[in-house]
């Protein structure tokens, strides 16, 4: 068996794997599937943060002909995805290192989509207002973010985030609706993800299997079993998270308008 061929199955397993497992996948990939109802053929999207390059690689399979930049400060992760898209014959798929408190194009997209980004920059009003401007008219604008509701690990009022790199614990649904109004957008709409089922999917998915990993890296042997036995209630609570409203929510899905 080639060799390049066993990489690209283990790059699409791997994508499969963050689907299951990262509730905020099931989120956006529910606001994309709405999005596209009424998006045109040709659209033009920015993946801004786009990481692995996993959100990317499900907006290409959505439409054949919509064009796809994917844009990342981590040079590794840019030079890893034009790999792996172009491998795959992606020519509508493209990456390039940007920082986006320096974006500059201007009424080039219609979709911008932002996954649990937004919390690890300093000057999010400058971001938020490069995406306003990147944006056609009528373009949409998508991110997912924790809240200020435990979204960062935050349990009690002087506890700091579980996660370095973070530069805020969470947004507040009224903050990020101003910041974005402040940056020009309308129709601002924000709701929670990772209500009670999201929380409870998030340990089994993610804490239980990091806390056992910590006490011992063998764990790892047994770790796909350990996601055999989980995988079913996971997706479960993951649809119901998806599916429902929350009165509260460790993640904040936000969808503006230009």
């Amino acid at each position: 068996m080639d060799q390049s061929y066993v990489g690209l199955l283990t790059r699409k397993l791997f994508y499969r794997l963050l689907d299951l497992i990262l509730l905020r996948t099931w989120h956006i990939k529910r606001e994309i599937r709405k999005w596209k109802k009424t998006a045109k053929d040709g659209s033009h999207i920015l993946d801004a943060g786009s990481g692995f390059g996993q959100y990317s690689y499900f907006l290409c399979k959505q439409n054949k002909n919509w064009n796809i930049l994917g844009v990342d400060v981590k040079r590794n992760y840019v030079a890893d995805c034009n790999e792996f898209f172009r491998a795959i014959k992606k020519p509508n798929v493209y990456f390039r290192i940007e920082d986006l408190t320096q974006l500059k194009p201007e009424n080039t997209f219609d979709l911008i989509i932002s996954v649990d980004v937004m919390e690890h920059i300093e000057n999010d009003r400058q971001v938020f207002h490069n995406f306003f401007h990147a944006l056609h008219p009528g373009g949409v604008l998508l991110l997912s973010t924790p809240s200020n509701m435990g979204g960062s690990g935050i349990t009690t009022k002087n506890k700091s985030s579980f996660i370095g790199e973070h530069v805020r614990d969470g947004y507040d649904k009224q903050e990020i609706k101003e910041k974005l109004k402040q940056a020009g957008f309308h129709h601002v709409k924000v709701h929670y993800s990772y209500g009670v089922p999201g929380k409870i999917a998030w340990k089994m998915a993610m804490k239980w299997p990091m806390k056992m990993l910590n006490l011992t890296k063998s764990f790892i042997i047994i770790l796909p079993v350990y996601y055999l036995l989980f995988i079913l209630p996971i997706i479960i609570l993951h649809y119901f998270d998806t599916y429902s409203p929350h009165k509260s929510g460790a993640g904040l899905i936000v969808k503006a308008s230009k």
